[in-house]
């Protein structure tokens, strides 16, 4: 099972680090941005988008 995800899984793992990234060095100053005023919800949108983006280059 793993050999068969593991471009997206690499992904998952790559976008939430992505996503906690740009939280802790771009972030959001006033509180109010949706994604990025939390650690959380920016590191699962990044999970989400880079979990799609690697799915992407799967063979079927």
């Amino acid at each position: 099972m793993f050999n068969k995800y593991s471009l997206t899984i690499l992904g998952v793992l790559i976008g939430a680090l992505g996503g906690y990234a740009y939280y802790h060095f771009v972030g959001c100053t006033s509180g109010t941005c949706t994604i990025t005023s939390k650690p959380l919800n920016s590191t699962l949108y990044g999970a989400v988008m880079g979990g799609l983006l690697f799915n992407l280059f799967e063979k079927k």
